[in-house]
């Protein structure tokens, strides 16, 4: 499943699970805003200028929000175009220079980029992606946090029958329903059962309404992503993809190699470093469900772990 740039339905619940068909990548199928073609090259910082780029959905706005305050904090001049579009448009920006920087996915990219790739591990996308990659362009260090499809489950039914990770449901999963977009079970049940010897009692298509089916008992198993704020407000759980079926979806800065220096390429990674599931999961309720502004959520978030 491929994340940052599926398909995206403008809607509260897309907007929650970023993507409402859980199989798709948000920037390729949504609908793009021409970018600025025009835009000079960026120069990194000290006393340059660098632009800082977003998809148009609010985890990416977020993320991009958070580099460019924590850029600002460095001294760096930060230009920000967000809510551009999908990844057609904007991996040529940075191709070229008009935009420095990008929140990335890494498992998204590299199957942009090589649609052959079978790397599935956060060591091995990122290690394709050094080959890959065109000479302009770089990935710098993913973060931990993940924005990645799972099964998911409540927590009290993890904590009765004891699931962790996706492997632990096989002793069970028969005398479950799981749920999901509409092509869930075709892309996934195979994958499933080889890796993990799943099979389940039945199989819904529950689409957009997944964490809540999950929550309402109609399903014991869904297909939810792991930034959905839903996962918070229902108190469920997002089972470890241990074997990597769903591959990996972490986040990492995307630039283009001429328009930084070591001061912004430090700070981005220091970015990485302390960014994780948990607390994007955190940052996209108050963002998605509190309605509070991108802006102000990334630099609380920025001052609380001290890089603003």
């Amino acid at each position: 499943m491929k994340r940052l740039f599926s398909t995206v339905v403008v809607t509260l619940a897309a907007a929650l699970t970023l993507s409402a068909c859980g199989g798709g990548d948000p920037l390729t199928n949504t609908s793009p805003t021409p970018a600025d073609s025009g835009a000079a090259p960026a120069t990194g910082g000290g006393g340059g200028k660098v632009v800082v780029g977003s998809a148009n959905f609010p985890e990416n706005v977020l993320l991009a929000e958070i580099y460019s305050q924590a850029l600002e904090a460095k001294g760096v001049q930060v230009e920000k175009k967000l809510n551009i579009g999908s990844r057609e448009v904007l991996y040529g920006q940075v191709k070229s220079g008009g935009l420095t920087i990008l929140p990335e996915y890494v498992g998204s990219l590299l199957a942009f980029i090589d649609k052959s790739a079978t790397a599935k591990s956060k060591e091995d996308v990122v290690a394709a992606l050094k080959e890959k990659l065109p000479a302009e362009l770089e990935v710098l260090e993913p973060a931990a946090a993940e924005d990645s499809d799972s099964l998911t489950v409540t927590r009290e039914l993890s904590q009765k029958v004891g699931l962790v990770t996706i492997e632990d449901l096989a002793k069970v999963a028969k005398n479950y329903t799981v749920g999901g977009p509409p092509e869930f079970q075709t892309r996934q049940e195979k994958a499933l059962k080889e890796a993990y010897g799943l099979e389940f009692k039945e199989w819904k298509k529950t689409g957009d309404a997944t964490a809540d089916a999950i929550k309402d008992g109609t399903i014991e198993v869904g297909n939810v992503f792991t930034t959905d704020p839903k996962v918070i407000i229902n108190g469920l759980i997002s089972l470890q993809d241990t074997k990597h079926v769903f591959g990996a979806g972490n986040v990492a800065p995307l630039v283009n190699k001429a328009g930084v220096n070591e001061t912004v390429t430090g700070t981005l990674n220091a970015v990485s470093a302390k960014l994780d599931t948990a607390g994007l999961l955190t940052l996209m309720k108050r963002v998605s469900i509190d309605k509070a502004d991108a802006a102000t959520v990334a630099k609380d978030w920025l001052t609380q772990n001290g890089l603003a």
